[in-house]
């Protein structure tokens, strides 16, 4: 059997390739993907070369081949049915973190399986929600706070959804990029603009921009907390820390999805927190944040579109 896989040759170049399936290994069970997910910001920066060198091995994902240095195929979020294997897994609709290819060949201990009331497309959210999760966490958001979301891809758009749930909880959101900004309105959530003066009591950046970073400094109050969720790679970012930050004893928090946060690991491990994420994905409101599908035979076109910054999609699903 040949797979298409989609390799980073370079820093400008992304190919889809085709190879063989050594599906000899009884221990492991072949699955069909159904769809597979772009983690924009991140595979952004991985398919430009922007990993730092100190951060290569910590930043290697479940089922990555090559390296940061390229090549290298890199994957954040499969989801497919089991086609081959032990005979207790065929049929089974199962996520992964896996390269975009359209057969993953991988260990049972490596998939979830999803429950009967989460549809596959849906599904393959799994793993930004897992971010989302975090950051929330990592937030320490209340009953009645005010909170700015700035940055409305696919992370903050998730985190977005997630605070919406909460009771009293009052989202604004602002993106620099007007399509954006149109698609937040149409999903129901409050727009920031220069007339709303309060400030608030929790900003998240999603922005992958330094200037969102200084943004939710400046609109977040006395001792509130900025949660950052961008990742910039090899890039350098400048901040105003002599004067909001200062004189407001505010905290900026980094939150990251690789571990479960201090506060909640005597009780919950990566297994209770993906079953919390299935949980959430059970909710159809979810299918507002898969904005866009394209066949995986235009994903090196994608990759040029996202090299270049010219991608204003919320969400992009490879569809197989």
């Amino acid at each position: 059997m040949e797979i298409q896989e989609l390799w980073h040759s370079s820093s400008q170049k992304t190919h889809i390739v085709l190879a063989d399936c050594d599906n000899s290994d009884p221990l492991k069970i072949l699955i069909k993907t159904s769809y597979s997910l772009v983690s924009t910001g991140t595979e952004r920066i991985v398919s430009k070369g922007l990993v730092p060198v100190e951060l290569w091995q910590s930043m290697q994902v479940p089922n990555m081949v090559g390296s940061f240095a390229f090549p290298l195929k890199y994957g954040y979020s499969l989801v497919g049915e089991v086609v081959e294997g032990d005979k207790k897994w065929i049929g089974k609709r199962v996520h992964l973190m896996h390269p975009h290819q359209n057969y993953a060949f991988v260990l049972p201990e490596h998939v979830t399986i999803i429950p009967d009331e989460v549809p596959m497309h849906r599904s393959v959210l799994a793993s930004i929600l897992e971010t989302a999760v975090n950051a929330v966490w990592d937030s320490g958001v209340s009953i009645g706070d005010r909170v700015l979301v700035n940055g409305f891809g696919i992370i903050g758009a998730s985190v977005a959804f997630v605070l919406d749930q909460f009771p009293g909880v009052k989202v604004f959101v602002n993106d620099a990029n007007t399509d954006r900004r149109q698609i937040a309105a149409s999903m129901g959530f409050n727009l920031w603009d220069d007339t709303i003066e309060e400030q608030f009591d929790i900003s998240f950046n999603a922005s992958a921009k330094g200037e969102g970073l200084q943004f939710c400094i400046d609109k977040t109050g006395y001792e509130g907390v900025i949660v950052e969720l961008s990742w910039f790679g090899t890039g350098l970012v400048e901040l105003k820390l002599g004067t909001n930050f200062h004189i407001r004893r505010q905290r900026i928090i980094s939150s990251q999805v690789s571990q479960i946060p201090g506060s909640k690991l005597s009780r919950w491990d990566f297994k209770r927190r993906k079953e919390l994420v299935f949980e959430l994905l059970k909710n159809p409101k979810f299918d507002m944040l898969l904005t866009t599908q394209v066949p995986f035979s235009q994903a090196p076109e994608i990759f040029d579109s996202i090299r270049q910054g010219n991608i204003n999609d919320i969400c992009i699903t490879f569809t197989y």
